[in-house]
């Protein structure tokens, strides 16, 4: 078991979203926390809000994981005031796009951000924790994306595989330090990613893609809940985390009736084609 209470638990992606909610719940578990995301502003009204609910707040410094240098001024701070044992990679944003019209930048943003951002928090805070020897428990938010091979996430599924691999690798690597590590896999969170995601190619005005973000909004879960679910697999020790039933039954269909995964994935593909066709005969 992981117990939260007392122990100091690092969240990036604070500002808002599940990264604010698991801040909240964490901090109601006894948790201290050292807070970031990039926007300072919110970040700040995380830190107000822990604190009027009566949590401990021991750091809120903004910064971008994407800048290395960032990363380790913040982590700099975080060391000489104790360091941390639980390590929370929330962080991160999303673009969708058929590989014809994602452009360079968009695949670079979601590994600058996605994936080596989480690498650069691993960089600086995991080797201290490992050399303090209290054992800790590292947290990696991934996807569906990291697990399914929906349309039009090429350049998103990049970040969210690849941050599942680093994460499958140092759930052995840590063991003997005694380190757990978790892997997030969410479904659709109803936070403001749903509302503001990239969708290349396609105009959010028309009718057709409008309801395709009211079908996803109606089967996301809210940040608190899925807030609920990260901690209570956390202090579980559990390697894979899901914050809803629909995407744990889809990995479970996935490996034990791979046709109808792969017949799911050509459906869901073909709406996404029509969603398209109908966006530019609006537009």
């Amino acid at each position: 078991m992981t117990k939260l209470d007392g122990r100091t638990c690092l969240i990036t992606g604070a500002a808002g979203g599940l990264g604010r909610s698991i801040a909240l719940a964490a901090a109601a578990r006894g948790a201290e926390l050292v807070l970031t995301d990039v926007d300072a502003a919110g970040l700040h009204r995380t830190a107000d809000q822990v604190r009027a609910a009566g949590g401990t707040v021991r750091l809120a410094e903004p910064a971008d994981v994407s800048d290395r240098d960032a990363v380790e001024r913040l982590a700099r701070n975080v060391h000489a005031a104790g360091g941390v044992d639980v390590v929370m990679n929330v962080a991160g944003v999303s673009v969708w796009g058929s590989v014809d019209r994602l452009e360079h930048r968009h695949w670079r943003r979601m590994i600058d951000i996605n994936l080596m951002g989480p690498v650069h928090v691993i960089e600086a805070f995991v080797p201290p924790m490992i050399t303090a020897g209290r054992g800790g428990h590292l947290v990696n938010v991934s996807s569906a994306a990291g697990l399914f091979g929906l349309p039009w996430h090429a350049a998103y599924s990049a970040s969210k595989f690849g941050l599942r691999g680093i994460s499958e690798v140092l759930r052995f690597d840590l063991r003997r330090h005694r380190i757990a590590v978790s892997l997030v896999c969410p479904g659709g969170i109803d936070t403001p990613l749903v509302h503001s995601v990239d969708l290349v190619g396609i105009d959010r005005t028309t009718p057709s893609a409008r309801r395709m973000i009211r079908l996803f909004s109606r089967h996301a879960v809210s940040p608190d809940r899925a807030a609920q679910a990260v901690l209570r697999g956390v202090e579980r020790n559990r390697y894979m985390i899901f914050t809803s039933s629909d995407i744990r039954i889809g990995h479970l269909a996935q490996r034990l009736c791979p046709r109808l995964y792969e017949a799911a994935m050509h459906a869901m593909n073909w709406a996404f084609v029509r969603a398209v066709r109908r966006s530019a005969r609006h537009g």
